[in-house]
């Protein structure tokens, strides 16, 4: 009787270890795949925040020469309402 309790415990340590390792090695995949997706997405924002400091860039850009150009038909105007005096 003690042999029967013995091969079904032996049993449920073989069946409850390879469950284990294939959890650990679930685990590890699992591990390793979500290291990659926080690799990929770094690489995204990194990406993302260059293209948008260059948009900044272009924005600063184009608002200095928008106020540059307003301020040369602002005196361009003035000179014209002092001819009209």
């Amino acid at each position: 009787m003690i042999e029967i309790y013995a091969a079904i415990l032996g049993a449920c340590v073989g069946v409850g270890g390879t469950g284990a390792v294939m959890t650990l090695s679930g685990f590890t995949r699992r591990t390793s795949e979500s290291r990659e997706a926080v690799i990929r997405l770094t690489a995204a924002v990194e990406s993302i925040a260059g293209k948008l400091e260059e948009l900044h860039q272009d924005m600063k850009e184009d608002r200095r020469t928008i106020y540059s150009r307003l301020n040369e038909h602002g005196n361009r105007i003035t000179v014209l309402e002092n001819k009209g005096r």
